[in-house]
């Protein structure tokens, strides 16, 4: 018996003009976006505004990001107010652009476009939305990831280093650092992986910063209690690992995560390596942006 396929409801072409009225939708909320900021900067800072085409490309870059964040954070919402039972504690306010506190991001944003941070690149520069009970809106805190930590201090430093060395340490390693004294006049160190598929547990790290003058050379040395000392107060069991809620068969209960500890081990090194503590900025590199 003859069987008769149905029509397809789009073809390839139609998808591709699908794609690209979606992408022009995009592109021109973003200027629209990219246009509201520069006015909000105007409004709140004397003096005339000048930003450069690829300045704009980084605001317009920015929309596409805080979109996306906000349209999570919504989801996130949505998702909490429905695991709670009697609704008591119910977010009832929607997390989009009418709620967000455009303002005060306007002058963020600007500030870091001028900087030249790409909120598009990895590990550069991420939005975080935050409800502002006393308000009733969302702040969007913009906080700078050790990549954009890292492009700062290269555009800014006194002096940049000529190579940097980041290491997480484990039980089983040999690590011996090296410092500097009366008859040591460059820092340095020893280490060692002495069983590279079975570290141990993770007790530090360390990061190293090279010179051109080797003298100026400087090792950082982090113990696990260092790096504690910087895990942010509400710390994704996700990425740290540790306990966390999930709901298993309708009940929460509290189940043990991995976590990424290695990975936010490093990245506490790096941010720590390029602060300005280790790379003191230079005065006459310093313009209204970085201020």
């Amino acid at each position: 018996m003859a069987t008769t396929q149905k029509p397809a409801t789009t073809t390839p072409a139609k998808d591709n003009e699908i794609a690209k009225t979606d992408q022009n939708q995009s592109l021109a909320m973003s200027e629209k976006f990219t246009n509201h900021v520069l006015r909000e900067f105007g409004s709140n800072v004397a003096g005339a505004l000048q930003v450069t085409d690829y300045q704009r490309q980084l605001i317009q870059g920015y929309f596409i990001v805080i979109d996306r964040a906000l349209k999570a954070a919504e989801d996130e919402r949505l998702r909490k107010n429905a695991s709670n039972s009697d609704h008591k504690w119910d977010n009832d306010l929607p997390v989009n652009w009418n709620t967000v506190n455009l303002n005060d991001l306007a002058l963020d944003l600007v500030h870091y476009a001028r900087m030249g941070l790409d909120m598009m690149q990895d590990n550069m520069l991420f939005p975080i939305p935050f409800k502002n009970n006393k308000k009733n809106h969302y702040d969007v805190t913009l906080m700078e990831g050790y990549n954009g930590i890292r492009y700062i201090a290269e555009k800014y430093a006194v002096e940049v280093p000529t190579a940097v060395t980041v290491e997480v340490v484990y039980s089983s390693d040999n690590f011996r650092p090296i410092k500097k004294g009366k008859e040591t006049r460059v820092e340095s160190y020893e280490f060692e992986i002495t069983n590279a598929f079975d570290r141990g547990t993770i007790v530090g790290g360390f990061a190293y910063l090279e010179f051109a003058d080797p003298t100026k050379n400087e090792l950082i040395i982090m113990s696990m209690k260092d790096v504690e000392k910087r895990k942010p107060q509400y710390a994704s069991a996700n990425f740290w690992g540790g306990k966390k809620k999930e709901k298993i068969d309708g009940k929460w209960q509290e189940v043990e995560v991995e976590g990424w500890l290695d990975e936010m081990v490093r990245k506490t090194l790096i941010r720590e390596a390029f602060s300005a503590k280790h790379l003191p900025r230079d005065p006459k590199k310093i313009d209204d942006a970085y201020q």
